[in-house]
């Protein structure tokens, strides 16, 4: 998902997301109604002399919530990439990780690259490259990849 914002003649911002395809509530909710109904299954199972299902439907409800757990951790990541009168800067969030690159906007140029499977994005600035938009799909990326080009063009 990207989220575009002008700010005049002197720059924009661009903010990439992930798509969250299920809020935070979503999951848990889903989580307990997995687990229940394994729980469930497991006992009856148990009940009648199958004792054994119970410890699998344990690791099975522990693998879930490590997949659950991994998911959640990452679904708040985001690019923000705000194009000043001389800089752009690049916010990276990727987990509990925030980095923060910045670029001189007379000296940056944008590389476009086109694999089969999608389009790549990149700052290149000074020897420093730095890949953007991969939270994206194909059409925001070209999207992207227009918008930072016409304002990199207006500093030329």
């Amino acid at each position: 998902m990207l989220d575009a914002r002008n700010h005049g003649d002197n720059g924009a911002c661009y903010i990439a997301r992930r798509n969250c395809s299920i809020s935070p509530q979503g999951l848990i909710g889903s989580f307990t109604v997995i687990a229940t109904v394994s729980l469930l299954i497991g006992i009856g199972f148990a009940s009648h002399g199958a004792w054994m299902v119970l410890p699998f439907a344990g690791i099975e409800l522990v693998t879930l919530a490590i997949a659950f757990v991994c998911y959640a951790r990452h679904a708040a990541d985001y690019e923000r990439i705000s194009v000043g009168a001389g800089e752009i800067e690049v916010e990276v969030c990727n987990g509990d990780c925030v980095r923060c690159h910045l670029f001189n906007r007379a000296w940056v140029r944008l590389i476009v690259r086109d694999a089969p499977s999608a389009t790549r994005l990149a700052l290149r600035s000074r020897g420093q490259e730095l890949e953007i938009g991969r939270h994206l799909d194909g059409a925001d990326r070209q999207k992207l990849a227009h918008e930072l080009g016409r304002w990199l063009r207006l500093t030329a």
